[in-house]
């Protein structure tokens, strides 16, 4: 067996997903269970360089792992010929910049959504990967998750006929931080710092709608800022200048009709924390992170409409769950496994920057469309 090291700049990894998803889930889990196996006898060892600001932070992490290499250099460790791929998990503000000089000094690129500011700039990163002819990912983890894995189970085995809506609510209730600490960063409640929930949340929609049921053909959003004061990590409070809420309609190729509310500013009474229901001529479906429950048509129940008697039925108990019928991985490490293993193995990967793009149009798009108050067509993209 032979075991071959590739060196990966990990900027951003002191930040709460850049740790604890693609640090220590995903790249030291890999190397926990002794590598990625890229077949032909070869093992693929991740050997991480943490990239970012504060050396302190870097090194604490560093030492809590037990790893060696840590910069505050980007540029250094760019023209670090031993350096071979490119990781992003900063804010998106300071994205942009970083990947070009990636992309200029011939690393294969991995990527934190969104990938950019704006469709122009996510466009532009997507041609120089192209133009420069290193690989490129885009992290689209909610495909890699056991609720969607079995959606789509269910889509490619024809349980529903045809689709005819899909309704999603997504979102938990973000303290504001005056007595009690925020779970989320203030800079995400700073339109000027590159917050909002629509920057955050809409490129995960378009993912999960282009891969499960077609592409987003319009889209219709009205968002809003419920709380305009929050206090950040400090104590101190500040305008909360971007938007913490989204209701969004998206008409998808084929002829169905998604909604999905995202928002930051909602108390959770469903089963987890983003939901989605399918609807169809033949069945339904609803599927979260790691479950997923069905109703067939044949089983569907016949309610009658009577508001002046209590319900007589338990309607969640008449769906039927959808078993596991295999073992599901961390998401992220998912797709980091597979990101690499198209990089070195040249297995298929369509999860690229164009992709990413995709994300920030519709995003871009989503903002529009609330500003001016109608719905907006999403025309396709390409190089």
């Amino acid at each position: 067996m032979t075991r071959k090291t590739v060196r990966i700049a990990m900027n951003g990894v002191t930040g709460r997903m850049g740790y604890r998803q693609h640090l220590v889930r995903s790249i030291l889990a890999i190397r926990e269970q002794g590598g990625l196996d890229l077949g032909g006898g070869t093992v693929l060892w991740p050997e991480p360089v943490l990239v970012g600001r504060r050396e302190h932070a870097l090194r604490a992490l560093a030492e809590k792992h037990g790893l060696e290499h840590v910069s505050t250099d980007l540029d250094a460790v760019l023209a670090d010929e031993s350096v071979e791929i490119y990781f992003d998990a900063q804010v998106t503000s300071a994205r942009e910049e970083a990947i070009k000089k990636a992309i200029a000094a011939g690393k294969h690129i991995y990527t934190e959504k969104p990938t950019a500011t704006g469709l122009e700039g996510a466009l532009d990163l997507a041609r120089l990967a192209a133009a420069q002819g290193v690989k490129h990912g885009v992290v689209q983890d909610k495909l890699f998750l056991p609720g969607l894995l079995k959606l789509k189970r269910l889509i490619d085995g024809g349980f529903f006929g045809r689709i005819l809506s899909v309704r999603g609510e997504f979102g938990y209730w973000v303290f504001e931080g005056d007595w009690q600490a925020a779970q989320r960063p203030s800079w995400n409640y700073r339109a000027e710092d590159g917050g909002g929930i629509v920057v955050d949340m809409f490129p995960h929609w378009e993912y999960v709608l282009h891969e499960l049921f077609g592409r987003v053909r319009s889209v219709q959003a009205l968002t809003a800022t419920h709380i305009p004061q929050r206090w950040d990590e400090n104590g101190k409070p500040y305008d909360a200048t971007a938007d913490d809420a989204a209701y969004g309609i998206f008409e998808l190729e084929g002829g169905a009709i998604a909604q999905i509310n995202s928002s930051w500013a909602v108390r959770v009474n469903r089963d987890e924390l983003v939901e989605f229901q399918v609807d169809g001529t033949e069945g339904s479906a609803v599927a979260g992170l790691r479950n997923c429950r069905v109703q067939h048509r044949s089983a569907t129940p016949k309610p009658v409409w009577n508001p002046d008697i209590p319900a007589t039925e338990v309607f969640r108990d008449q769906w039927q769950e959808v078993p596991d019928n295999g073992e599901f991985d961390n998401g992220f490490k998912a797709q980091w496994e597979l990101f690499l293993k198209h990089v070195y193995a040249d297995a298929p990967y369509h999860w690229d920057l164009l992709a990413g793009a995709r994300g920030v149009q519709l995003a871009e798009l989503g903002l529009k469309s609330s500003a001016e108050g109608r719905r907006i067509d999403v025309p396709e993209i390409s190089l």
